[in-house]
């Protein structure tokens, strides 16, 4: 990796939708792909106490490191 190349470069943006509310601001998102994943509230989204219920399309971050987690990043409406 150079140095222009950072952590964004890496970050994969898919967009899912919540099947289930778990404990601690988890989720069980489903993507596009058919692929299940879990999935957590970015900071911002815990401050500004962002309401995420099963139903709702949300975008993911993910890294190429763990394909099976993901942070979302954004409620779609």
């Amino acid at each position: 990796m150079t140095q222009n190349e950072g952590k964004k470069d890496q970050i994969i943006k898919k967009e899912g939708r919540v099947i289930e509310a778990l404990p601690n601001a988890f989720f069980k998102v489903i993507l596009g792909d058919g692929k299940e994943i879990l999935g957590f509230l970015s900071g911002k989204m815990r401050m500004n106490r962002i309401t995420i219920l099963p139903g709702d399309r949300v975008t993911v971050e993910m890294t190429p490191y763990d394909e099976g987690k993901g942070r979302i990043v954004y409620r779609l409406k």
